[in-house]
């Protein structure tokens, strides 16, 4: 679940690729975009890298005008329409951003407030009785950033630690519950942010990633960071167990893997 067309590429590109190759079926709900073509033709091409099917989208307008506003639109009604996502495509896994939105964007934040909200109703029998047969979803993966990889990149971009107060994203690192490896993916997941011409050339969020220092850039393109809400069945249930001894936990979580059933 994402608020934008571009998102599913900076946040998530690497775990898309990984589990689609791993034989995962995997799908990406953008809650903006209905409204540009061109950003949509973009975000086919980069769910095509990525192995994540068709565009899902809700139908909500971003900054431009000819369809509804994403967070002008009532809340039931949008939570209502990521049920039927849900329902619809019964994933074992949800992900989207942290409560931040990741770095704050007023729709990210709105994207994860809708999707929470949804993750829980599309359970019951009782809600949205026309969106479907209930399924729950066995566990909820919010995208963010530990606080000590922000504070590296703030250092490599700024050439100085941030102001006292400064707000900053993500989350304190010991909050992480998994880092994912997505090395081997890197570069698929970097073709699908190119794949967003338009918004590259803007020269948006996702200019200002592509352009960090080469070292900074491979961390973010190697590594996917979450933070897991359990819903479905034990916490531990949703991890993979086949790390080894002496393999690091993060948060308690063994770094790894989700664990999708067979």
């Amino acid at each position: 679940m994402h608020a934008h067309p571009d998102d599913e590429a900076i946040w998530t590109g690497g775990t898309l690729a990984r589990y689609a190759d791993e034989g995962a079926t995997t799908a990406v709900v953008t809650c903006t975009g209905a409204d540009t073509p061109q950003r949509v033709e973009e975000l086919e091409r980069s769910l095509e890298i990525l192995g994540a099917g068709k565009p899902r989208l809700l139908g909500y307008a971003g900054l431009s005008t000819g369809a509804p506003r994403f967070r002008e639109a009532p809340f039931d009604e949008a939570v209502g329409r990521v049920v039927e996502h849900i329902r619809e495509f019964r994933p074992d896994i949800v992900i989207t951003y942290d409560g931040y939105g990741a770095y704050g964007h007023p729709e990210h934040v709105h994207a994860h407030r809708v999707t929470v909200a949804a993750v829980e109703a599309a359970g019951y029998d009782q809600l949205y009785r026309d969106a479907g047969t209930p399924w729950r979803p066995r566990a909820l993966y919010l995208a963010t950033l530990p606080r000590s990889v922000v504070l590296a990149q703030w250092q490599a971009v700024f050439g100085a630690p941030p102001e006292p107060g400064q707000t900053l994203p993500g989350v304190p690192d010991e909050e992480i519950t998994t880092r994912l490896d997505v090395g081997p993916w890197a570069e698929r997941k970097l073709a699908a942010m190119h794949a967003h011409d338009s918004e590259v050339k803007r020269g948006g969020s996702l200019t200002m990633l592509l352009s960090l220092p080469d070292d900074m850039l491979a961390l973010g393109l190697n590594n996917e960071w979450y933070r897991r809400l359990s819903y479905g069945g034990p916490r531990e249930s949703a991890l993979s167990a086949g790390q080894g001894e002496g393999e690091a936990f993060i948060g308690g979580v063994k770094d790894g893997e989700f664990d999708f059933p067979a």
